[in-house]
Formats: C-alpha cells, structure tokens, sequence
C-alpha cells in the first residue's frame, strides 16, 4: 500500500522528524484557508501515489492568496502518470541550503533491509547511481541484525553530513528506521532531505524533510486497524480493485507480459524469468502484473484471472505458469479454454505446466487448437517466448 505525502508525513511526525507545516485540502475554497494559516509562500503539491509531481507540474509556489488558490484550481484536476489528484498539500516554503536523499526498504533480492543514501537529494536517485555511483552509499541490514545508534552515525558521516549535521542526520536515519519497523513498511522515503535555514546563521540550520514516500505492507493490515483510513478518498487501481473483489492477490505494475501463476514464489520467479528475457532480447520488456491464483484453484478463477490480465490495454501478450499441487493443471486448461471462447482473445498466450495432471492440462490446450495458445516446457522457455511474443507487438507500434 503506498501512501500520499500527507499521509507519509504524518509517520514521521510520529516518529519526530522535522517536516515543514502543512496542511491537506481537497478543493480551492480548502486551499484558500489553509494558504492563509500556513503563510507566505508557500507551496501546493499534488497528492498522487506516484513520483515526478514536480516535472508534470504538479508542485508549484504561492506568494499570495490568488495564487495558492489559482494554483490549485490547475493542480486538483490534474492526472499524472494515470493517477488522479486526490487533493493538494498546502505546505510552508523553506530557506534551502542544500538536499539529501535518504531511504531504507525491503530488498527482497538480497533478502535484506536497505539503508540508501547520498547527497545528491532532490534528483533522480537512479540517474545518479549510474553515472556516479560513489556518491550513493548502501548499507545492508540482514533481518536479525537492527540498526543503532553506532551503524546511522557511520551511514551520516559517509553521505556528506558535516560538523553537527552529523549528529541530526544520525537521529533522522533512526527514527526512520523505527517509523520502517512498527509501521510494516517495505520502503520510507525522504527526497529531499533538507538543510534549511539562513546560510550565514550556523545556529539556524536544521534539517526537514520536505518531503516522504512511504510504503506499507499489505500482508500486515490485520495488525494495524488505523491503515482502513488511509483508503478514504482514494483512487485505487481499477484492475487490483476488479482482482481483490474475486480475492485474488494481484499488484498492477508498468511492464507488457501478464504474468498468472500458483504461489507467490512461483509468481515472482516468474517475473524475474520475464524481466530477464526482456534484458536478454533488449527489448525492455517487463512483466505486466503479479497475478496468484492460490492453490486449488478452479477453472472459474482461470477464467476470471486472464479476464482481468486481458483487460489491461498495455498487455501484449501473457505468461500462465502453473505447477501442479492443489491446484490441478487439467482444472487451469479448462478456465483456460473456456476464457478463450468467451473474451475473444487476439492475444498470445504462453503456457507451461507441471505437477499434478500437468499431462491431462497439456491434453486439453492441445485439443483446443488455437492459434494463441503457446505450449513451452520449462520456465524459461515460456517467459522468454512471451517477451518475445510481446517484443514483437511492441516494435510494430513504434
């Protein structure tokens, strides 16, 4: 679950960083008061949950009344990046000396926790890792290990901090940590990290994050009953929306191959093994979706699955792999088979099975005999053919 800025911030206030006053609004009227309790100037950020607000031109500066509210009634109509403005946050402007980038996240690559840092804040973080990436500087943090005192004060002293910055950026990376570990966060985010104040009053500077990103774990939600408020007024995904009514698990992500399988573990090597072969084929493409279906799942659920895949206009093709347990494959091949005839799918289609009555499912694509049904034998295979599938597609829309 990603948070809104508005939302993020009040984590660490939580927590006790420094975040400049603000104040949420949903319409021009809202903006108006709050411009006016806030004060001059100040700045009017849309609310999305997604990133480059500012290079859509979603966050602007105010200097009276009629701008925050002229500002405004440009920003709240706005859609950036496909997501809808869900209100605006009316925020005090600060005297910027220099920025920071901090974060810490789940990396379930390394299986591990990620301190991330550099003194190149307020820019694309990942630009600057490849063109400089001695500037960024990572420490890992396995899962039994935790983060003290001594570890932040290393990690301050190595991004750039000086002389008593030091000292408050240490505090800010702990209480990040703490706001990461009792929220069942996968990421905490402060971009820029700000040194703010009057550049010749050494006794002024202090450092405020400006502003968070901050991403909760979904699989905790049943410890944390304040998380059902973070749902109001908001805009979710309308295909995870479509996939949670039907109880299936379900993350919308940017990539051209829908990806459908059984377990969760099964799914994401099945996103890698797509990613891969659209590294391989220097293509770019990337996986659409994670889509489990669960163990035991029925041919109505297949059905159900590939509709919602389908359904989404940026797959070019889809990646269905199956291992059979609980889930029997021949069940998968009837849902299968069943949405071909019903969604009149042009899309190709990629499948492998293994496992329980992987033999009989395989029996039953044959049988259907048609020509979006691609039959591969191991992992690899079926996700390199259906970036190739939709490779293919993607260079004819050039």
């Amino acid at each position: 679950m990603d948070l809104y800025e508005h939302q993020a911030r009040l984590l660490l206030d939580e927590q006790g960083i420094a975040t400049p006053d603000a104040i949420f609004a949903q319409n021009s009227h809202e903006v108006a008061e709050a411009a006016e309790r806030i004060g001059y100037p100040c700045v009017i950020k849309a609310q999305v949950r997604t990133g480059h607000r500012g290079q859509a031109g979603g966050v602007k500066v105010a200097h009276n009344q009629d701008e925050a509210i002229l500002c405004s009634e440009q920003i709240l109509p706005m859609t950036i990046a496909g997501h809808k403005v869900n209100g605006v946050l009316v925020a005090q402007a600060k005297n910027i000396i220099h920025e920071y980038y901090v974060s810490i996240s789940l990396d379930r690559t390394s299986r591990d926790f990620d301190v991330l840092a550099t003194a190149n804040g307020g820019t694309e973080v990942e630009e600057i890792a490849r063109d400089h990436p001695e500037s960024v500087k990572r420490l890992h943090i396995s899962a039994l290990e935790d983060f003290d005192e001594a570890s932040a004060r290393k990690m301050a002293e190595s991004i750039g901090f000086y002389h008593a910055d030091v000292d408050q950026a240490a505090q800010v990376l702990l209480r990040m940590w703490q706001c990461f570990k009792r929220n069942d966060a996968t990421l905490v985010e402060i971009n820029p990290l700000a040194k703010i104040g009057d550049p010749d009053d050494e006794s002024s500077k202090s450092l405020c994050a400006l502003d968070a990103k901050i991403s909760l774990d979904d699989n905790a939600s049943f410890r944390h009953e304040e998380w059902k408020a973070y749902s109001q007024n908001s805009h979710p995904d309308p295909f995870e929306a479509r996939a949670r009514e039907h109880g299936l698990h379900y993350v919308h992500l940017k990539g051209q191959v829908g990806v459908i399988g059984n377990g969760a573990g099964l799914v994401m090597s099945s996103l890698d093994a797509v990613s891969g072969a659209g590294e391989q084929l220097g293509s770019g493409v990337k996986p659409a979706n994670f889509l489990d279906i669960g163990g035991g799942a029925s041919a109505e659920v297949m059905r159900t699955s590939l509709s919602i895949v389908l359904s989404d206009p940026q797959v070019e093709s889809v990646f269905i792999n199956v291992y059979g347990g609980i889930t029997a494959c021949d069940q998968v091949a009837q849902g299968i088979v069943g949405a071909l005839g019903e969604l009149n799918v042009s899309k190709p289609i990629v499948v492998r099975f293994d496992g329980n009555a992987a033999k009989e499912g395989l029996e039953i694509l044959k049988s259907a005999d048609n020509a979006n049904l691609h039959v591969r034998d191991t992992m690899e295979q079926a996700a390199r053919a259906a970036a190739q599938y939709a490779s293919s597609t993607k260079e004819t829309t050039k």
